[in-house]
């Protein structure tokens, strides 16, 4: 009896960490630009208060972390899964392993 062959997948996840870095690079800037744009929205400020600011509240230091977590989160998941997206169109295969943490 011989062996029943199964076709190699491609593998992407390597080749896709350049990538991933670029991307992560890119909305990083992109979520830095974000965050500004809503501080002067929200607030008329052009600088969003620092955190060790001994004339800033505890209420406008955790207002500002808190705009710029959630914008820093939107920005990073709309730019990963448009790059895995990408990827998918481009080669027919999602560049990160669908199992993994998983047991």
């Amino acid at each position: 009896m011989t062996k029943k062959h199964r076709p190699m997948k491609l593998k992407l996840p390597l080749a896709y960490k350049p990538l991933g870095l670029a991307l992560g690079w890119g909305g990083g800037a992109l979520s830095a630009l974000a965050f500004r744009k809503a501080w002067r929205a929200l607030r008329h400020e052009d600088d969003a208060p620092d955190p060790l600011d001994r004339d800033r509240g505890w209420g406008e230091i955790l207002l500002a972390a808190a705009v710029q977590g959630a914008i820093f989160a939107v920005v990073r998941s709309a730019v990963d899964r448009t790059g895995a997206k990408a990827v998918e169109r481009s080669t027919g295969i999602w560049p990160v392993d669908d199992r993994r943490g998983r047991d």
